[in-house]
């Protein structure tokens, strides 16, 4: 057994490494880096749940998501500007997130419940995207992004032949809402704006992947410099609020394997398929947590 001294978890070794592993290899697909589903698991299996949890978290984030970021700008999907605009727009929301998650969730009862809030919403989208969007068209021999063209107002680019256009007001809007709820719950805002520009937005999953998982490693860094800056002035809380440097490393290092791995083989799954299995993942999730409250 391996002893974490900030989290006070005693676990295997080897499992931290091996449920990151899983979790990133499959998420990253949808532009997800797991984070959303290893909260949970800390929280419910390794009975991790104070605020420290949230920051340990993000450290995930920073350790896991390089590998995947670069396989998806190997294979030419990357948008940069749209990366750079949820990047900066989540940033705001990051600092608002750790106060709240601080100062008015540190129960984790309280907490659980705002989890499950937010993985339900999630999973809903995801699930109402999937029986009611067209089927996005599938992978082709141009499978880029090509003819980027950036203004004050909105971002276009074309992918396997289409032409999307957002607009960049409302891009910054939602980032800022995500940033607040990614800060509360310690993923970056990634899991939330994956779906967000899949969903409300209508762009494929398949180009937006990198986007998302950028946007979450800009966020998660200025998370975890914060987390870690004001934890000296909550010592008398008596709960731990820096991050659990050791443990984080030991789900973000098998993490970035399940990253590349998962960036590598997206191409080769459909949409449908992943927003599938990520609705249900999320969903399940949720409906724990929230009878969890209740019972």
């Amino acid at each position: 057994m391996t002893h974490f001294p900030i989290s006070g978890v005693d676990t295997y070794w080897w499992l931290p490494a091996a449920v990151a592993f899983g979790i990133s290899c499959f998420t990253s697909t949808g532009g997800v880096s797991g984070a959303v589903l290893i909260l949970p698991f800390q929280v419910s299996f390794l009975g991790f749940a104070g605020p420290s949890v949230s920051p340990t978290n993000l450290f995930y984030n920073i350790v896991a998501i390089p590998t995947g970021v670069l396989r998806y700008i190997r294979e030419k999907r990357m948008i940069w500007p749209l990366a750079w605009i949820i990047a900066v727009g989540t940033t705001p929301g990051i600092f608002f997130g750790a106060i709240a998650r601080i100062c008015y969730l540190p129960n984790p009862r309280a907490f659980k419940l705002f989890a499950g809030c937010v993985l339900g919403y999630i999973g809903v989208r995801l699930l109402l995207d999937f029986f009611h969007r067209r089927v996005e068209q599938q992978p082709s021999k141009q499978f880029e992004v090509t003819d980027l063209d950036f203004s004050l107002s909105a971002i276009s680019y074309n992918f396997n032949g289409i032409v999307y256009r957002v607009t960049i007001w409302k891009v910054i809007l939602l980032s800022a809402i995500v940033g607040i709820v990614g800060g509360v719950y310690g993923i970056g805002g990634g899991a939330i704006i994956a779906p967000v520009l899949a969903t409300m937005f209508g762009l494929p999953v398949h180009s937006i992947a990198g986007v998302a998982l950028f946007g979450t490693f800009i966020s998660s860094i200025i998370g975890v410099i914060f987390y870690t800056i004001v934890a000296p002035f909550y010592t008398h809380t008596g709960l731990p609020i820096a991050p659990d440097w050791l443990l984080g490393a030991s789900f973000g290092v098998d993490g970035a394997a399940g990253m590349y791995v998962g960036a590598r083989i997206q191409r080769f799954v459909s949409s449908k398929v992943i927003k599938a299995v990520l609705a249900t993942v999320t969903l399940f999730t949720a409906v724990k947590y929230i009878a969890d409250f209740f019972l």
